[in-house]
């Protein structure tokens, strides 16, 4: 294997740069023949590196690999460029589908039409057409119903290296506290502290 030179650096960070997915260490090892140790660690060094600098860009890793990405604090006026003109955004329907199969899968869309209450099928094409889903297999039971996964392109934007990475449901569940005073606030009064006005009503 070849050592670390300064030709080395270069070549990694042009590979990563021109690459349209996460590159994975394995590959970028063969490519510029180091170890691939050698090459998680270049990244490292890398990526410290360029937040010393206080660049407008990061290497992270992401889906099993590596790749250059604009800084969370920066996405106004990422978002301001890219999004300009453009309705590119998913649907509050698409995103709880696509959290629902993130947290569930493999998941079948009976399965999801039970959770969220509604026929999934239009947005389960919207979410496949993006390439954030996709169909990994068959159910065992009666009618072999698709089952749904979520894709490498959804780690990538969601900037994760595994499913592993996703945020434990409890983070998104409300406290005790906050579910007694929502049933306080939302229950109906019981029928013995309602007063029905019954008098006739006067002439006057």
């Amino acid at each position: 294997m070849s050592p670390i030179t300064p030709d080395t650096v270069r070549a990694l960070e042009a590979i990563v740069l021109v690459a349209t997915d996460p590159v994975p260490p394995s590959l970028l090892a063969q490519l510029l023949e180091v170890p691939v140790a050698e090459i998680e660690r270049l990244c490292r060094e890398l990526a410290a590196s360029y937040d010393e600098a206080g660049h407008g860009f990061e290497l992270v890793r992401v889906a099993g690999g590596y790749r250059y990405q604009s800084r969370s604090d920066l996405a106004p006026y990422v978002e301001r460029f890219v999004l300009e003109g453009q309705s590119a955004r998913l649907s509050a329907a698409a995103l709880e589908t696509l959290a629902i199969i993130a947290y569930k899968q493999p998941i079948s869309r009976a399965q999801i039409a039970a959770i969220r209450g509604v026929d999934p099928d239009a947005v389960l094409r919207t979410l496949a057409l993006r390439g954030y889903i996709a169909e990994v297999g068959r159910d065992r039971g009666p009618g072999q119903a698709l089952l749904w996964g979520t894709t490498e392109a959804f780690l990538e934007k969601m900037g994760l290296d595994s499913l592993a990475d996703l945020p434990a449901v409890a983070e998104f569940v409300p406290g005790p506290e906050v579910l007694e005073a929502l049933e306080q606030t939302l229950r109906p009064e019981r029928a013995s502290d309602i007063v029905v006005d019954v008098s006739e009503p006067s002439d006057g």
